[in-house]
C-alpha cells in the first residue's frame, strides 16, 4: 500500500479488491468524470459490472505464470474509507516494457464531499502511483480524444507528449458492396500463422516512423498467438459470434511481407465489423486491393459498416479511405512519456566520424610531460661497473741513471 500526499487531504492508492466493486457499482453515472463525453460513463459502468462477474476467475489466473495471467491492473484512490477514483493500466507489448493507460475515472461528488480538488488532483496521484508501482514499465502511452480538454490537461501536466494523431473511419455497407464487385490483384495472399511472426514484425517496423517504433517497442513474440489469444478468439466465436480472419501479402523477390490485414467479422449483425490494416510504405497501391479483399470476405455476412483507423503518418491510407467515401468518426491523440529514472541514458556514439583521439582516450596524457634525465650504465657507481673488480695495473715508468 502506497500513500500519496496531496496539497489538502491524504489519499491512499492501493490495488483493487473485490469489496471495492460493490462500492464502485453504487456510483451514479452522472457523477463520473473520466475526461470523456457522456458515453464513457456507460462504458465505465459496464466495465465495472464485467469486473465484478469475472473477479474470481481473473484473480485465480493472476497467480499463474505471465503467459496465462491477466494483463490489466487496477488501482483505487480512497480517503477515510471512501473511494474517490480508480485507474486501469495494461502492458502494450509482450515484453511489458511499454504500458498503456486505459482509463482514469474520478467521482466528482465524493471528491467534493471530501474537499478534494477533483479530477486533476486525484488523476495525478493515480498516474504517479502507477509510474512508481509498475516497475517493468519504461514507457507509458495512452490515447485520448482531441476534444476532451480535461483529460488532455491531466496528461500534459503529468509529462505526456503528443506522439501521433489517429483518425477513426467508418466505411458504409453500401461502399463495401460496391468494392466487392471488383476482383483484387493479390497474387500471393497467404493466411497468417505463428511461423510468419518474423515477416509481420519486419512489416510493422517498416510501416511506422522511428519515434513511434521506439515507443511501441514491438518484438517478434508480439506477433505470435499465445494461449490467452487463442482462448479469447474461441470465446468470441462461441459467445459473441465474432470471427477473425488474418492474411498477408508475400513478396517473392524480397522474401518479405508487404501488406497485412486482420478482419473481425460480426456474424449476427449486432455491431460493426472492424479491421486492422498494415501496408509497407513502398507498396501503397495495396490499400485498395486489400480493401476489396476484405469487402469480398464480408459479403456473406449481415450488412454492417467497417471500422478502420489511420494515423497522421499514413497519408496514403487516409486518401484511399476518402476516395471510398469513408466517414471520419473521431480524432484521438496518441501520447507517451518515459519514466526517466528507469531508462538508462547513454551518449549516442556513431562509428562514422569517430576521431582517433576518441577511440584511444585512455592513452591521452593527463598533463604536459616534464623532461627528465635518463640513466645510463656509465653513470652507475664504480662498484657496480663491470670492470670495477679488476683495476688496471699501472705501467712502470723509466728513471734517470738506470743505464749506468
Amino acid at each position: 500500500m502506497a500513500r500519496m500526499m496531496t496539497t489538502g487531504p491524504m489519499l491512499t492508492v492501493r490495488p483493487l479488491q473485490y469489496r471495492d466493486l460493490d462500492d464502485l457499482m453504487q456510483w451514479h453515472p452522472e457523477d463520473l468524470d473520466a475526461g470523456d463525453d457522456n458515453l464513457s460513463s456507460s462504458s465505465v459502468m459496464s466495465w465495472l459490472d464485467h469486473q465484478r462477474r469475472w473477479y474470481a476467475p481473473l484473480k485465480l489466473l493472476s497467480w499463474m505464470p505471465s503467459p496465462v495471467s491477466p494483463a490489466s491492473l487496477t488501482f483505487v484512490a480512497e480517503r477515510q474509507g471512501c473511494l474517490v477514483g480508480f485507474i486501469q493500466v495494461m502492458p502494450f507489448n509482450r515484453t511489458r516494457s511499454t504500458w498503456q493507460v486505459e482509463r482514469v475515472v474520478v467521482n466528482r461528488a465524493v471528491a467534493a464531499k471530501l474537499m478534494i480538488t477533483g479530477y486533476m488532483d486525484v488523476g495525478s496521484r493515480l498516474l504517479r502511483h502507477c509510474f512508481e508501482a509498475v516497475w517493468e514499465a519504461r514507457t507509458w502511452m495512452l490515447e485520448v480524444n482531441v476534444n476532451h480538454k480535461t483529460a488532455l490537461s491531466l496528461y500534459r501536466f503529468n509529462g505526456f507528449q503528443p506522439l501521433a494523431q489517429t483518425t477513426y473511419w467508418s466505411l458504409p455497407s453500401e461502399a463495401i458492396a460496391t468494392l466487392a464487385q471488383r476482383e483484387p490483384d493479390l497474387p500471393n495472399l497467404l493466411p497468417v500463422s505463428n511461423a510468419d511472426a518474423q515477416l509481420l514484425y519486419q512489416l510493422n517496423t517498416a510501416s511506422m516512423p522511428p519515434l513511434v517504433r521506439q515507443v511501441f517497442d514491438h518484438q517478434i513474440q508480439d506477433f505470435k498467438s499465445g494461449v490467452v489469444g487463442t482462448v479469447n478468439a474461441t470465446m468470441d466465436r462461441l459467445v459473441n459470434n465474432l470471427e477473425t480472419v488474418s492474411a498477408y501479402v508475400f513478396e517473392q523477390q524480397r522474401k518479405a511481407a508487404i501488406g497485412q490485414f486482420q478482419l473481425t467479422i460480426c456474424r449476427d449483425g449486432r455491431q460493426p465489423h472492424t479491421a486492422d490494416l498494415t501496408v509497407h510504405p513502398a507498396y501503397t497501391w495495396l490499400y485498395p486491393e486489400l480493401m476489396i479483399q476484405m469487402a469480398k470476405i464480408l459479403q456473406p455476412f449481415p450488412a454492417q459498416p467497417l471500422h478502420l483507423t489511420s494515423r497522421d503518418y499514413q497519408p496514403e491510407r487516409e486518401e484511399c479511405l476518402t476516395q471510398m467515401e469513408a466517414v471520419p468518426d473521431s480524432h484521438t491523440l496518441l501520447m507517451s512519456r518515459s519514466v526517466w529514472h528507469k531508462v538508462r541514458e547513454s551518449k549516442p556514439i556513431s562509428l562514422e566520424g569517430l576521431q582517433l583521439s576518441d577511440v584511444f582516450t585512455g592513452l591521452q596524457p593527463a598533463s604536459k610531460p616534464i623532461p627528465g634525465r635518463m640513466t645510463w650504465a656509465t653513470e652507475l657507481p664504480p662498484k657496480l661497473s663491470p670492470d670495477a673488480a679488476d683495476p688496471p695495473t699501472p705501467r712502470p715508468q723509466p728513471t734517470e741513471g738506470a743505464e749506468g
